[in-house]
């Protein structure tokens, strides 16, 4: 067997390993751009997506009588190997690249057309009996297929994040059930405010998550109007008047999503606007992801000179010099992830911004913005999950301790002696160092029975007035 087969393109002639899925247009691209080292297959989700596309492109193609039989069965094989995990090695464009994805696209076009040649006993390269372009590609254009499979690969991947997003909610769930009867004091702008449970302090987290999984599930609703059968500029060009839609029909069913066909093409070949949305929520998840794992940090500091109302499980030594120190690695390293997806949503929003005309030549940018984004969340969580929430103390004896002594009772107190006096039992409390309890007795301002029933834990974190108790 040779080494070498030898394929041509506009530029000329050049010789392709025999042994590779590609062709001479993904050589190019692999010469053109060595941007990031990652390729076009280390996200699993956009692969399967291209082949769902050219699969439901192959079968709408056959269905219309555009395509043959034996070319539409081997193509339709070929795009199922895909599916089933094989080949993604052979997809080894640079994410990053120029031309508006048509590197991908060609790509995609070559493995699966020479992987079709293999299931019908022909040599990789032949491609008179099936041409990647002409067969494989047929009805279609880089402008096209790439964002359509973008937004199918979106729709896959978030679907990971809002699985992930969920275990974490419900471990924080937990917690606040584990934590319900537990008293401590609240807190504004760091400084000591009134009392409330540590339970509903953990289950405001579990309630920002249930909330951005919502904004998500919105947001992913505007992912899923697509434009195949757009073809150039969307127009759709070269293209049977029923293919757009039946395409996207079979794209649906292939897929599982309730995929529609945009309804101006040449207005959704051009717009990235739902891009730009969905990277906003993922920004939205990010911020309030970060500021939980901020508040875990605060909550665990110590553990003699910090708050430590809250113990994290340990992770790992914390330092080379300071023996016994054990930092919050998990928080620490969610709050980067966060970092990352706020630039990767001004990395989107720029590139949206900078389409021309009928087409924005900068998605390639947007897609791996966007995957790293969804798969570093969705990892971010996991992590946070199994590795810290999960594994979340108490320190009961402390936050009794503060409740007891804390001034900020007296603002209990407000409706039964009124604010003059409790600013007098507050400001005496700090100043002495003695528990507000004891300096109401003391005063005179209620009596034993009353202070007991005021300082009750459902009178201090639950609205109520002086005779609803």
């Amino acid at each position: 067997m040779a080494e070498f087969r030898i394929e041509h393109d506009l530029l000329g002639e050049a010789e392709i390993p025999e042994a590779v899925f590609w062709g001479i247009h993904t050589l190019r691209a692999i010469e053109n751009y060595p941007i990031t080292g990652k390729t076009i297959g280390t996200y699993t989700s956009l692969v399967r997506a291209l082949a769902l596309v050219k699969q439901a492109a192959a079968e709408a193609n056959a269905l219309l009588g555009h395509l043959s039989k034996e070319k539409t069965e081997a193509i339709v094989g070929a795009c199922r190997d895909v599916l089933d995990g094989q080949l993604h090695d052979q997809f080894v464009v640079d994410v990053i690249q120029g031309g508006a994805g048509t590197s991908t696209n060609m790509n995609a076009n070559e493995v699966i057309a020479n992987r079709a040649l293999e299931r019908i006993g022909h040599a990789k390269g032949e491609y008179q009996y099936i041409h990647p372009i002409n067969d494989v590609n047929m009805s279609q254009s880089t402008n096209d297929v790439y964002p359509t499979a973008l937004r199918v690969a979106t729709c896959l991947a978030i679907g990971e994040l809002l699985s992930a997003m969920a275990e974490l909610r419900e471990a924080f769930a937990q917690k606040a059930d584990e934590f319900k009867t537990v008293l401590k004091i609240g807190r504004t702008q760091l400084q000591d405010a009134v009392p409330m449970t540590l339970g509903q302090e953990f289950s405001t987290y579990a309630v920002m998550l249930e909330e951005d999984e919502s904004r998500l599930r919105e947001a992913i609703s505007l992912i899923r109007e697509v434009n195949l059968g757009a073809t150039a500029i969307g127009t759709g060009i070269n293209t049977d008047v029923r293919y757009a839609q039946l395409a996207t029909e079979r794209l649906s069913e292939l897929s599982g999503l309730p995929l529609m066909s945009a309804p101006n093409l040449i207005e959704a070949t051009q717009d990235c606007g739902a891009f730009v949305q969905l990277s906003g929520v993922l920004k939205r998840v990010a911020v309030k992801l970060s500021k939980t794992c901020n508040d875990l940090r605060l909550l665990s500091s110590g553990p003699q000179a910090g708050l430590n109302e809250i113990r994290l499980p340990p992770r790992a030594a914390g330092s080379s010099i300071m023996p016994g120190k054990v930092n919050p690695v998990i928080p620490e390293v969610v709050n980067q992830v966060a970092f990352e997806v706020i630039g990767n949503d001004m990395t989107i929003t720029m590139a949206a911004e900078a389409g021309q005309l009928q087409l924005n030549a900068f998605e390639p940018i947007i897609a791996h913005s966007l995957f790293k984004s969804v798969e570093h969340l969705a990892a971010a969580c996991r992590t946070l999950t199994v590795h810290c929430v999960r594994g979340i103390t108490a320190n009961l004896p402390l936050l009794a301790e503060r409740v007891r002594t804390s001034a900020g009772l007296a603002t209990a107190l407000n409706p039964y002696i009124g604010y003059e006096n409790a600013t007098l039992v507050a400001k005496r409390a700090l100043a002495e160092n003695r528990p507000v309890a004891d300096l109401v007795l003391e005063l005179g301002l209620l009596d034993k029975e009353t202070l007991a029933r005021v300082l009750r834990p459902d009178v201090l974190t639950h609205p109520g007035l002086p005779d609803q108790f």
